[in-house]
């Protein structure tokens, strides 16, 4: 896609599910320079096409270190999807006037929901009993014996 006029340039060097997901949406506001699909190898790229690119959009698996920053001379914020920021060398975007922001904890509710949820998977054995079922075996070698009762104290002084 050929770059719009007066658009900020945003640098994905490998793209976060989140940009997968909207990426029609993120296109729409910004000249995404998309290095994962470059054929150059990363630093040729960078000095090739990102120069301007006033902002990074990135994953933990993407280190924002200090070889990253001098090659974005032009980089004013490094925005991380994931709710830490270890893979990014915060000191040094300090020292060169870079933002740094994530997702905080955007997450926190639906990984403690997604938590609760496996406990009791696991605990009850519903995966496996769903297993169980869809292979036949419950026809054959009857019923599945189920795990064992959940049991969860509610603490009166939590408030919930």
């Amino acid at each position: 896609m050929a770059p719009l006029p007066n658009l900020p340039e945003v640098l994905i060097i490998n793209p976060p599910p989140a940009f997968i997901s909207f990426e029609s949406d993120f296109t729409k506001k910004f000249n995404i320079l998309r290095a994962w699909e470059s054929p150059l190898p990363l630093d040729q790229y960078l000095t090739t096409h990102a120069q301007s690119a006033k902002a990074l959009l990135c994953r933990a698996l993407t280190p924002v270190n200090v070889d990253l920053l001098r090659q974005l001379p032009a980089l004013k914020l490094v925005v991380s999807v994931s709710t830490g920021a270890n893979h990014v060398d915060k000191a040094e975007c300090r020292r060169r006037g870079i933002a740094v922001t994530n997702a905080g904890n955007a997450y926190s509710e639906d990984v403690a929901d997604l938590a609760v949820g496996l406990f009791l998977d696991v605990n009850r054995k519903i995966s496996a009993a769903d297993w169980y079922v869809r292979r036949g075996l419950w026809s054959s070698k009857g019923d599945y014996p189920l795990g064992s009762k959940v049991f969860i104290y509610f603490h009166p002084s939590l408030n919930y």
